[in-house]
């Protein structure tokens, strides 16, 4: 029975889901009008690197270029050697340095259907995180069994909805707190009775995940309107300012960014204190509503520690070149924690920090209830 329960309310779910995903639009349409210029990128191989060039018109702008010879890997002009331009400026980090046996990005464009220009744009790097990707993925399979796929499952549902119904959204102009609320809760349920199926537990977790991430975000809402943050202190954020037919709600994308950053940590700390009670509960049937409680409070406290230092290192490691930076040039401090870019990382940071706090007492508490209220004890039967 708790089988089929299981796999109803899967269908459901993957459902909603799907519907959510059929009533948005999936991409924006581009209209390039009567453009006769095409563009495009293609994966390629480094066969021959000839010396560095001054060319006339890299003279003016005091690039050199590298003639640079190529065997194209992809699109149309699959298996042609052709010669590609390699601009260098001299500036160490900014130069792309090739070799014979270097996988590199093509950019290339086609005028009324001939070929005109063909750069070097970056270098070819999805192979090998397509090898890690799948290193990650047998791992998870392997090491974690039956639960491991279906947090694969769970991530291939996540990714989904971020790539093709939140993206895509923003894209539109719908509100970007309100698009990814209603994002993230999918992906919740989703992820939650996946990998839990259909019990106490998991409604546990996933409305104990819920709060945390609600707190997260009225925090980050309040104290970004004090502290008056704008959304554009990254380089990216300002660029969006010129992509054409394309309005957003920058503070608002910054608060839907600071809400998506906490909820991994929160729904693990909820799951993880959900499944704690659980198993006490089937361990000792006879516990009260409030030992089941204050067994979870005390797994929670345990975790908390631990999860709040994973987000407040996690936003650090990212704004490690920039503290250094700080430091290399002995900014006072007045300077750093009054510059938005660093007051928004703290923001994110101890937003989501509070947010997984306030999961915890949430998260034991409708656990602690739930469970009690179970009518059976063996494994396999919920509700």
């Amino acid at each position: 029975m708790a089988r089929i329960k299981d796999v109803i309310g899967f269908i459901i779910f993957v459902c909603f889901y799907m519907l959510l995903f059929c009533t948005l639009p999936v991409q924006a349409e581009i209209k390039a009008g009567e453009e006769l210029v095409l563009e495009k990128y293609e994966k390629a191989l480094v066969l021959e690197v000839n010396d560095a060039s001054s060319t006339p018109e890299a003279q003016e702008s005091m690039f050199t270029e590298q003639i640079v010879k190529v065997k194209v890997m992809s699109g149309k002009y699959k298996g042609k050697v052709m010669e590609a331009r390699n601009s260098l400026s001299g500036s160490k980090g900014w130069d792309l340095e090739v070799k014979p046996g270097d996988k590199v990005v093509l950019y290339m464009t086609e005028e009324n259907g001939k070929l005109a220009e063909v750069y070097i744009a970056d270098m070819a790097r999805s192979s090998y995180l397509g090898y890690l990707a799948l290193f990650f993925i047998l791992s998870l399979v392997v090491i974690g069994g039956i639960k491991g796929f279906k947090s694969l499952v769970a991530l291939g549902f996540t990714i989904l909805g971020i790539y093709k119904i939140l993206l895509p959204a923003l894209m539109q102009g719908y509100s970007p707190v309100l698009v990814t609320v209603l994002v993230l809760i999918g992906v919740t349920f989703l992820t939650m009775f996946i990998i839990g199926g259909i019990s106490r537990k998991s409604v546990a977790a996933t409305l104990g995940t819920a709060g945390g991430v609600i707190v997260a975000g009225l925090i980050a809402m309040y104290i970004g309107d004090l502290a008056h943050l704008t959304g554009y202190a990254t380089e990216e954020s300002r660029m969006l300012l010129y992509v054409d037919n394309f309005e957003v709600d920058m503070k608002g994308l910054l608060f839907a960014g600071i809400i998506i950053g906490a909820l991994g940590a929160v729904m693990d700390v909820a799951m993880s204190i959900a499944s704690a009670v659980d198993e006490i509960k089937r361990a000792n049937p006879g516990l009260a509503k409030a030992q089941l409680i204050g067994a979870g409070m005390n797994v929670g406290r345990d975790i908390m520690g631990t999860m709040a230092n994973t987000l407040i290192l996690a936003y650090t490691g990212g704004a490690l070149p920039l503290l250094l930076l700080f430091i290399a040039y002995n900014t006072p401090g007045i300077r750093i924690f009054n510059a938005e870019m660093i007051a928004t990382e703290i923001v994110r940071a101890l937003a989501g920090s509070i947010g997984l706090i306030f999961c915890v007492p949430l998260t034991a508490f409708l656990a602690g209830i739930l469970a009690k209220e179970e009518k059976t004890v063996s494994y396999g039967k919920e509700f």
